[in-house]
């Protein structure tokens, strides 16, 4: 595990400067009671909203997964899911399956499952550097809604997660089953508005859930095969990120007697 300094350097763009309001500095998230990043904090400030934020904390955000965040995840069939390795670099991939296919274990726990793909493990593998995971389920159908979770991720193995979790797993997709499992430990749970989320409908269409034949999974559908590379590639950068590296730059809300 990497450790952090309590204070670390704010992030600054290349070729941007720093706002002179900005400070040099931003508060290890430990040292604020306030949900939310550092980051987070320093803009609201800037922009005035803090209360307006204070709101939006107290009223929506919870450390856990309320009933009808348990409904709600039952019935989605995909979940975009956001990554970062060690260095800060992003990675956002989406994951699809009958309702059901992201488990509920408890309230502080979810999981989903993870089948043979291109051999990259771009999500995997930014998650054995950095645990941190953020999940978005939207329903584009029914309630126009989305749901944020945000949390702490470990891969099992197939075999490991049925043996932990007796009763979760199976076989959802007839003659597939996961490798591997995400586990997540809830850390918030939060809406998405509906604001800006497209109504869509839902037809009648087989899904080869799970399928591991190359052209049902897209081929080379962007041309991509045989295109030259930019030369040479650049050299990946330092991201000085002040909220995922370390062991403490994770907030376990319900640890918090003020959570709700």
């Amino acid at each position: 595990m990497v450790s952090v300094p309590l204070r670390t350097p704010a992030p600054v763009l290349p070729g941007r400067e720093r706002p002179a309001s900005l400070p040099e500095t931003l508060p290890h998230p430990e040292e604020s009671h306030r949900p939310g990043s550092a980051g987070e904090h320093v803009f609201q400030d800037e922009v005035g909203s803090t209360a307006r934020a204070d709101r939006f904390y107290d009223d929506q955000l919870r450390d856990r997964l309320l009933p009808t965040m348990v409904e709600f995840i039952g019935r989605m069939e995909m979940a975009f899911v956001a990554t970062a390795d060690g260095h800060g670099e992003c990675d956002s991939s989406l994951r699809a399956g009958p309702p059901g296919f992201v488990q509920v274990i408890d309230e502080f726990t979810l999981a989903y499952p993870e089948y043979r793909g291109n051999g990259v493990y771009a999500s995997l593998g930014n998650l054995v550097e950095n645990p941190h995971v953020g999940m978005l389920m939207v329903d584009f159908t029914e309630s126009l809604i989305g749901l944020h979770v945000n949390g702490r991720a470990r891969i099992m193995d197939d075999a490991a997660f049925r043996a932990a979790f007796p009763g979760h797993g199976g076989e959802q997709v007839a003659g597939r089953r996961a490798e591997r499992w995400v586990v997540v430990e809830v850390e918030e749970a939060y809406i998405h508005c509906r604001k800006h989320i497209p109504r869509m409908e839902r037809v009648t269409q087989r899904r080869a859930w799970g399928t591991d034949d190359p052209a049902r999974k897209g081929g080379d559908f962007f041309g991509a095969k045989g295109t030259p590379r930019r030369v040479p590639r650049p050299a990946r950068r330092r991201f000085p990120s002040t909220t995922h590296l370390g062991a403490g730059a994770s907030r376990a809300l319900r640890r918090r007697p003020h959570s709700r």
